[in-house]
C-alpha cells in the first residue's frame, strides 16, 4: 500500500449496503445477515481486545472457508471482502469521533424493524472476548448499558425467565436507541482505540513502554511489575 493510502473510513452507500446484504443472503442462511454482522462489529471496534480477520471473517460467512471459497471469483472476493472492511472501518470511524453508530436493521413482514438480529450479532462478537465484556457486564456503574442488548437479545429465549415482558412498539423504538447508545459507552469503557482495515490496536500496543514507566494498561503499575512481566506463550 503507498504511504500515503490510508483506510477508508467513510459509511457504505446504500447501495453498497444493498450489495453486501444480497451477498450474504445468498449464502442460503450460512452466512450473518447484514443486521447481524453491523451488531457483530459494533461489538467486535467497541469490544476490550483486538480481534484479526482471521477469527471473524468465518463466522461472518458462515463457516466458509479455508476448504471451500464463498465467492465465485477473486473478482466478487476483493469486493466483498473490501465492503466488509470498509464497514468495519466505518463504525470505528464513528466511535473514534465519539459519534453514535447508527445501527442497520432489517424490516420484518410486517414494516417493523425489530433489531433481534442486531442483539444477536452483538452478543456474539461479545463471546470471542467474554472474559473482557464480562468486566463490563459486572461493573456496577457501567454494567447497565448492556440491559438494552440483552431485553432484545432474549425476547424469544426458549427459557421464559429469560425472556423480557412483552415489548412495544414505542418500548421498542427507546430500546433501538439506547442499544446504539450501549455502543459509544461500551467503546469509552473499553477505551478503543485506532482503527484499521484489519482491526483496531489496543492503546498498550503504541510504541515501547520503558520498564520503569507506567504500564499502558492503566494498573497504575510499573510496566516491568505488570504487563513487562508477563510471558505469553
Amino acid at each position: 500500500m503507498p504511504i500515503n493510502a490510508l483506510p477508508r473510513t467513510e459509511p457504505l452507500s446504500e447501495a453498497e449496503v444493498d450489495r453486501l446484504a444480497g451477498f450474504l443472503e445468498g449464502r442460503g442462511g450460512q452466512a450473518m445477515n447484514i443486521e447481524e454482522l453491523d451488531g457483530f462489529f459494533a461489538a467486535l471496534v467497541a469490544g476490550p481486545d483486538m480481534v484479526l480477520p482471521s477469527e471473524y471473517l468465518p463466522l461472518v460467512l458462515g463457516g466458509a472457508a479455508v476448504e471451500t471459497s464463498p465467492f465465485a471469483g477473486i473478482d466478487e472476493a476483493n469486493d466483498i471482502l473490501g465492503l466488509i472492511m470498509r464497514h468495519w472501518n466505518g463504525i470505528a470511524a464513528t466511535l473514534r469521533k465519539g459519534d453514535v453508530h447508527l445501527p442497520i436493521l432489517l424490516e420484518d413482514d410486517a414494516g417493523v424493524f425489530q433489531g433481534t438480529d442486531w442483539a444477536r450479532g452483538f452478543i456474539r462478537g461479545t463471546e470471542l472476548r467474554r472474559t473482557g465484556w464480562a468486566q463490563l457486564v459486572n461493573d456496577e456503574e457501567h454494567g447497565g448499558c448492556m440491559i438494552p442488548v440483552m431485553m432484545l437479545y432474549h425476547e424469544h429465549d426458549d427459557d421464559p425467565e429469560l425472556r423480557p415482558p412483552p415489548i412495544g412498539p414505542e418500548q421498542r423504538e427507546e430500546i433501538i436507541v439506547q442499544m446504539a447508545a450501549c455502543v459509544v459507552r461500551a467503546d469509552r469503557y473499553f477505551q478503543r482505540r485506532t482503527a484499521t482495515p484489519f482491526g483496531h490496536t489496543p492503546r498498550s500496543s503504541r510504541g515501547k513502554t520503558g520498564r520503569n514507566e507506567p504500564c499502558p494498561c492503566g494498573s497504575g503499575k510499573k510496566y516491568k511489575r505488570c504487563c513487562g512481566g508477563v510471558i505469553i506463550h
